[in-house]
């Protein structure tokens, strides 16, 4: 009885192991959306730009919003944001900015620029279609034991109102 426990037990434990494993590098098909890996941003906030911008007529505009849940943002990680496998723009704190896109499908990748915070990666697609705008929005949820990247489509109203709230983030890739 004894031995059978320990097997068991044995066998929970390397199975646990090697889904840790697994977790930890995601297969490469999932991140094809980001860019390549040695890619950071520098932003810096622009607080006077409160305009909802209007879709090139041929065009699809998508706002990526971060909503920190806190005005303190002082060692806040970064969020970087790809579509189809090109780095596109980073948020810092309570931000957003915009992107053009072309008509047609598109897979975006959403990771945290931080050595501090563990790794995460979201991923979506939508179709663009042209003269639409598109919103949206990553939080970061932290506990004791949970760090959390969360990645969803909001409503068009609510991304207006983060418009007016929220400063325009700038960001340029690191040399």
């Amino acid at each position: 009885m004894l031995k059978q426990c320990w097997l068991a037990l044995t066998l929970g434990l390397v199975g646990l192991a090697a889904l840790s494993a697994f977790a930890q590098t995601p297969p490469v098909a999932s991140t094809a959306a980001c860019g390549r890996e040695n890619v950071s941003f520098k932003v810096k906030l622009n607080g006077s730009s409160h305009t909802l911008a209007q879709p090139d007529p041929a065009k699809a505009l998508v706002y990526f919003f971060h909503d920190a849940g806190t005005p303190i943002t002082l060692g806040y990680p970064t969020v970087k944001l790809a579509i189809d496998g090109a780095w596109v723009g980073a948020n810092h704190g309570n931000s957003y900015f915009s992107v053009s896109v072309e008509p047609g499908d598109h897979h975006v990748c959403v990771t945290l620029q931080s050595s501090l915070v563990a790794q995460r990666v979201e991923l979506a697609h939508f179709t663009a279609e042209a003269g639409k705008v598109y919103y949206y929005r990553t939080q970061l949820v932290m506990s004791r034991s949970v760090e959390l990247l969360e990645f969803d489509p909001i409503d068009s109203d609510q991304g207006k109102y983060l418009i007016a709230f929220f400063p325009l983030s700038v960001s340029t890739p690191k040399k």
